[in-house]
């Protein structure tokens, strides 16, 4: 288990001689475990960056498409949306980057700028949105291309494969986060895993306190939580000690709705944070009632990313990561689907 200070800074430089190859590991059927291949160099279009990978987070969405609880995925596939690396070569259109810029890419990967979730500021519900690592090849491969638009161009401090999780883990969790209101001190993480681990740093930092719910007996992830700065921890179904102002259900687990109702105070919100989850109970109408709300998150905007990176500045958030080397994939899925780690995996280029 690695502990990185996000404060780390890399050297960066771009290469001016490229391979014609790449490796990379390519989900060819559903279900299967990923394969190993060497693919042809990606070719960027006029709007878009070639990247050399340093690094790119495992998330638990590549296992949900995987799975095919996401449906329709591009195949073959790239999985990875999690993507820390240098720009390499631009497309003729392309102004915003240079080769050498250290870049991140998230997982939406294109929005249309047209339809009428575009024009209200609503890109991440866009109709015609593309997704990196599930409709676009995504980053677990040496080199991977990117619109430049979807593109954060980061400081020299991310240089470092700690700061994959961000990517995802961090965006869209702080989209989450943000929406439990400023106003509210109590809040209730379900589920500690990445996205947790990260915003448990933010809230800490922001003076708030957070209770973190487990799956049953998980005493290591119940420590790892108090480690990280969570006030208290404990089992899913255990009754928190005070009345909360608002919960994040990271889970995949539906149950955990009528039970975080439960959990918190008159007026508040329930936020469901994952892409993915089980069925919902259903529950008795009293659990809802006195303007409690269930809201869920879909993807992000571009504005999620900028402000969570101005803000991160301020915290100087540590990420628990264990790494693993490109060829480790179906390894660290794994080790994801299992929850065998603490904080996130990250695979290395």
């Amino acid at each position: 288990m690695n502990s990185q200070n996000l404060k780390t800074t890399a050297g960066i430089k771009a290469s001016s001689l490229l391979p014609e190859t790449m490796q990379a590991m390519v989900m060819e059927v559903a279900g299967q475990p990923l394969v190993y291949k060497r693919m042809p160099l990606p070719i960027p279009n006029d709007q878009q960056v070639l990247i050399r990978i340093m690094a790119c987070g495992v998330c638990r969405t590549d296992l949900h498409i995987m799975d095919s609880e996401l449906p329709k995925p591009k195949l073959p596939l790239i999985l990875g949306h999690e993507i820390i690396g240098t720009v390499e070569k631009t497309g003729s259109k392309v102004t915003t980057l240079k080769p050498g810029d250290l870049v991140g890419v998230p997982w939406v990967g294109y929005t249309c700028g047209h339809c009428k979730y575009c024009l209200r500021d609503q890109e991440n519900l866009c109709e015609n949105a593309l997704f990196t690592g599930y409709t676009i090849d995504g980053g677990y491969a040496e080199f991977t291309v990117a619109f430049q638009k979807y593109c954060f161009h980061l400081e020299p401090q991310y240089g470092h494969p700690s700061a994959a999780p961000l990517l995802c883990a961090g965006l869209i969790g702080y989209r989450s986060y943000q929406m439990i209101g400023q106003a509210a001190k109590k809040i209730g993480f379900y589920g500690f895993g990445v996205a947790a681990h990260i915003l448990v740093q933010i809230a800490k930092h922001q003076g708030k306190q957070i209770y973190a719910f487990t799956r049953d007996g998980d005493l290591e992830a119940q420590a790892f939580a108090t480690r990280m700065g969570a006030v208290w921890a404990g089992n899913s179904e255990d009754a928190p000690p005070v009345l909360l102002d608002g919960a994040i259900i990271f889970a995949p687990a539906g149950q955990l709705v009528p039970k975080a109702l439960k959990d918190i105070d008159k007026g508040c919100p329930v936020i469901c944070g994952g892409i993915h989850m089980s069925n919902i109970p259903s529950f008795a109408y009293q659990l809802l009632w006195e303007e409690r709300t269930i809201r869920s998150v879909a993807n992000l905007t571009r504005k999620d990313g900028e402000d969570f990176f101005a803000l991160a500045k301020q915290v100087e958030i540590k990420t628990e990561t264990r790494l693993f080397t490109l060829q480790q994939a179906n390894e660290a899925l794994a080790a994801v689907r299992n929850g065998d780690i603490s904080g996130a995996a990250v695979l290395v280029m």
